[in-house]
């Protein structure tokens, strides 16, 4: 298989250039699987726009699905970035391992959430009817749904991009999960 480097600012076009500036300056650094998007000229600045749009979702349930999405598609990459992100938002080790196999018993609007996103990236979309039914019991909204497919539609890009590049992982490796979990 092609071995995938991490491409270099000097080697992407000018208007990626510009966004690598952009991300340095707002989070430090330009991580490599963002980098890597950029061997195209228009996919990092369509990502970063899918990515920062606005949504119903709060940042803790955005992490969620980030989260339940990465650990069923076992992608290395995306799964220690939210880990990080995940603990930003105010979730500890243990709510990020739980909520990782598609749980979170400490909040049962969020356990709602990871079951559905569980279910829907487990079957390809086609998510169990009690999953869905607990989620709108739960409290959640028609546009709420919407925007969780649209979030689990933004992860999966990155996880099948990690995938295919298995670009090196720039962040702190995310635990793996306790057998009795997984």
């Amino acid at each position: 298989m092609k071995t995938f480097t991490v491409p270099a600012r000097e080697n992407v076009s000018e208007v990626n250039q510009t966004l690598f500036d952009t991300l340095k300056k707002k989070i430090g650094k330009v991580p490599n699987l963002y980098a890597t998007i950029a061997y195209s000229k228009n996919a990092l600045g369509t990502y970063l726009t899918l990515q920062s749009a606005p949504t119903s979702l709060t940042s803790k349930e955005k992490e969620i699905v980030n989260l339940v999405t990465s650990q069923v598609n076992d992608c290395e990459y995306c799964l220690a970035a939210h880990t990080t992100i995940g603990k930003l938002n105010g979730f500890t080790d243990d709510q990020i391992l739980e909520i990782r196999s598609g749980a979170a018993s400490f909040n049962a609007k969020y356990n709602a959430l990871a079951a559905l996103v569980k279910s829907f990236v487990e079957n390809a979309g086609k998510v169990s009817a009690e999953a869905v039914n607990d989620f709108f019991e739960a409290g959640y909204t028609n546009e709420n749904l919407v925007d969780t497919i649209v979030l689990i539609g933004d992860k999966t890009i990155t996880n099948y991009l990690y995938a295919v590049t298995k670009v090196p992982v720039d962040f702190p490796a995310a635990p793996a999960l306790p057998a009795t979990v997984a």
